[in-house]
């Protein structure tokens, strides 16, 4: 059986609908993944997530080593048991730690160093116990350890980082394949291209990735500053290498709009602290675009933040209010903004989904341009 097989595809653009299979079952694709770094939505509750229908989450890996949690997350057997989650769980490596200059020590072709901020002990992690790590938190589906450069590096610096990728690829392949010891349990595993905004590096990343055969592919690296022309260059360039039969994950991508830019292109899947941490600071997301609750103009608004949403922020208060709570820095505020914010994308993804399958994706994905662009 495939573990990734297309069910529709749409006729103007690259949109597609497929189903991704993993040991927790299968889930339909295009879909997002709300960032639970710790396993857990920053003030969201597991159970909030699943009455959404949220169908994935993304944790940090290295994160979870950080927090000394492993023992508890064994014992209870695996991540998505330990939070009681219901859709399907990805681990990243942590290789966009590298971006955090309070964590990374540096690296070379054997592997990264790290420090614990919580403890101050330095790690040496490996491609081999980095796969070890992600085995052992028991997601449905790992990431490999990538090398992550800035997007302002030198070029010089992001081709080194390509033949770092790849080179940590082969080796998470290769022990990732010998901790499978049952097959109907098996643990998925994404490779990651790099090669920042430069075509022939992307190019040879997206050769050298793909060769190794994953059960998917992740586009590293964007979605950190580089034009959007920029992005979709890239993704494009990822496409016309990657097998159209492996699933497409663009990391860090959570505007509506450079998702069903990206979803034209033939993306599959996304992860982002967009939505959660501009609801954090006040831009929600809604049908007729960005609010920005913290603006006065909201003083005295007492309609719900999109009349069109049935989430419990929308359902059970106004404006007003949550633009009272969030400029308190009140956590209630926090916790509705957030739910409202994943909920809409939540929303957005099944519509997305139903317009692929009417043939009209394309109308609307222009429509949705429109009302953000105002």
């Amino acid at each position: 059986m495939k573990t990734f097989e297309i069910i529709r595809e749409d006729r103007k653009t690259n949109a597609r609908i497929g189903i991704l299979r993993t040991k927790k079952g299968k889930i339909e694709t295009p879909f997002f993944m709300p960032v639970a770094t710790k396993a857990t939505v920053k003030y969201v509750s597991s159970l909030d997530l699943n009455k959404i229908k949220a169908k994935a989450l993304i944790s940090n890996s290295l994160i979870l080593l950080f927090t000394n949690s492993l023992n508890s997350i064994k014992s209870a057997g695996g991540i998505g048991s330990f939070m009681k989650f219901r859709g399907i769980n990805v681990t990243d490596s942590g290789g966009f730690q590298m971006y955090s200059k309070n964590i990374y020590l540096g690296s070379n072709e054997n592997g990264v160093f790290f420090i614990n901020p919580i403890n101050g002990e330095k790690i040496f992690m490996t491609p081999e116990k980095n796969m070890e790590l992600q085995y052992a938190i028991g997601g449905e589906v790992a990431m490999c350890l990538d090398s992550m450069p800035l997007i302002e590096e030198s070029r010089k610096s992001i081709e080194e980082a390509v033949k770092k990728t790849t080179l940590w690829a082969k080796r998470c392949k290769i022990h990732h394949d010998l901790l499978q010891t049952n097959v109907s349990k098996r643990q998925l595993l994404f490779g990651i291209t790099q090669g920042g905004i430069y075509s022939d590096l992307r190019e040879k990343s997206a050769k050298e990735i793909s060769s190794l055969n994953f059960d998917g592919y992740a586009i590293g690296g964007l979605a950190l500053g580089e034009t959007k022309e920029e992005e979709y260059k890239m993704i494009k360039i990822h496409k016309k290498i990657i097998s159209k039969e492996k699933p497409t994950y663009l990391m860090g991508a959570g505007n509506p709009v450079e998702i069903l830019e990206s979803i034209a292109l033939g993306v599959d899947m996304f992860d982002s602290r967009f939505p959660t941490r501009n609801a954090r600071h006040g831009t929600l997301f809604s049908s007729r675009g960005f609010i920005r609750i913290l603006n006065k103009k909201y003083e005295k608004d007492n309609k719900p933040i999109d009349e069109n949403c049935d989430c419990i922020a929308c359902k059970n208060y106004s404006k007003s209010y949550i633009r009272y709570l969030l400029r308190e820095e009140e956590g209630v505020g926090f916790y509705l903004a957030t739910v409202h914010n994943i909920s809409y994308l939540c929303n957005l993804f099944e519509k997305i989904k139903d317009e692929i399958k009417k043939g009209t994706f394309l109308s609307f994905k222009e429509k949705i341009k429109k009302i953000y662009a105002t």
